[in-house]
């Protein structure tokens, strides 16, 4: 629902599209089976933005139906001039932008409450769509805006800076109720947990101590209390006891701190703890660490920038779609990009909708994971000589 008194304007908004206009409504290219038959994929031919059609091969299929798809993903022309496979990339501002607001519907129409839509663009237009994703979503379903790195080197044709990013939005269905993953374990750097337990799981060392030095005795006065420490075991108490050190929360100046910890959680897991003598800007003082450990599952909160060597870039893309045997697509996305999104977004045997499949890495990344999934390509061509080609080399 439009929030009271927003709203964005453009020439001809709210007029229905000429059916046909942006191609055939969709239909069934291939299936994709798992072992025991059922079908897990779909690749469909035509406009993705005719949604009873998308609900049929659904419904057909056994897929799911209109409302239970956890992730819609759009990654539309961007509308920065030119033609390139098949589609117009230069479309009157006021058209592109219906063109655009027509399939943010149709995606929010397809979502499950708990779903998430990503629309991937650049510069040209993203600040526009943020708006139309506002009304259509809603403000308060705005997750993430993120930078992805899609040429590392940068374009060096562009006029004033060398673009080497995209943008990918993220709107939750009903931000009360979407499931989105907090991190991904491939994040996790196991260098970053330079020691070893006796059990043999490696752990690094996090001060206690809230490093942000907007919580304090101030803001947050049950997070400061004495810890007590032997800094020749490293034990911590939270009981004074003959050979401790009491330990209180300070920053690198002296000046009070806080624990990260409140002090019956620093009880019921002290053997977490370890003390350590460290060299101050005063002097020698005992702190107080947590014994971080990586534990089997363990994810890593991802941030708001994805750099190529992460993600791959478009020469990661194209370099996937030859060694598939297949070649002529400019605009590809990366395996390890997709994969990322879909593992973020979705669980097993989810329901992932590609609204413009492109070089069909989508379908590939859901299939990889373990989803359900279906893609629609307007471009016959495309399906024909590259998400066909694609998907069989992977194992359609």
């Amino acid at each position: 629902m439009t929030p009271p008194g927003f709203s964005v304007s453009w020439p001809g908004r709210g007029e229905p599209e000429v059916p046909g206009e942006h191609g055939p409504a969709p239909e069934v290219a291939t299936v994709d089976r798992d072992a025991g038959g059922r079908v897990t994929g779909a690749v469909l031919g035509g406009d993705g933005a005719r949604i009873p059609e998308i609900g049929d091969v659904l419904d057909e299929f056994g897929l799911g139906t209109s409302g239970a798809t956890q992730l819609v993903y759009l990654d539309p022309p961007y509308n920065r001039g030119g033609r390139f496979d098949g589609y117009h990339d230069n479309m009157p501002r006021h058209r592109w932008l219906g063109y655009i607001e027509h399939r943010l519907v149709v995606a929010r129409g397809l979502l499950a409450d708990t779903g998430t839509v990503w629309v991937h663009l650049d510069d040209a237009e993203a600040h526009r769509v943020r708006c139309v994703l506002d009304e259509v979503f809603g403000p308060d379903a705005f997750i993430a805006d993120l930078t992805v790195e899609s040429n590392p080197k940068g374009r060096q044709l562009d006029r004033f800076f060398a673009g080497s990013h995209d943008r990918l939005m993220v709107y939750a269905r009903d931000p009360a109720r979407v499931r989105l993953a907090g991190g991904v374990a491939s994040a996790v750097d196991p260098s970053d947990f330079p020691h070893t337990a006796e059990d043999g799981v490696n752990y690094r060392l996090l001060p206690l101590r809230n490093t942000n030095k907007r919580f304090n005795p101030r803001t947050t006065p049950t997070m400061t209390y004495p810890l007590y420490g032997d800094p020749d075991t490293g034990a911590v108490s939270v009981d004074p006891g003959p050979g401790l050190t009491e330990i209180l929360p300070v920053f690198g100046d002296l000046s009070p701190a806080v624990w990260r910890w409140s002090r019956d959680r620093a009880q019921e897991r002290s053997d977490e703890l370890v003390c350590r003598m460290v060299r101050g800007r005063t002097g020698p003082r005992v702190d107080v660490y947590q014994r971080d450990r990586h534990e089997v599952g363990r994810i890593k909160k991802l941030k708001s920038i994805w750099l190529a060597q992460e993600v791959g870039s478009t020469d990661t893309a194209r370099a996937e779609l030859r060694s598939a045997g297949v070649d002529g697509f400019r605009t590809p996305k990366p395996e390890s990009l997709m994969r990322r999104i879909v593992e973020l977004a979705t669980e097993a045997d989810d329901l992932v909708v590609d609204l413009f499949a492109g070089s069909g890495t989508t379908a590939v990344a859901a299939r990889d994971l373990g989803r359900r999934w279906v893609v629609v390509e307007r471009n016959p061509e495309t399906v024909r000589d590259v998400i066909l080609p694609r998907l069989r080399v992977s194992g359609a």
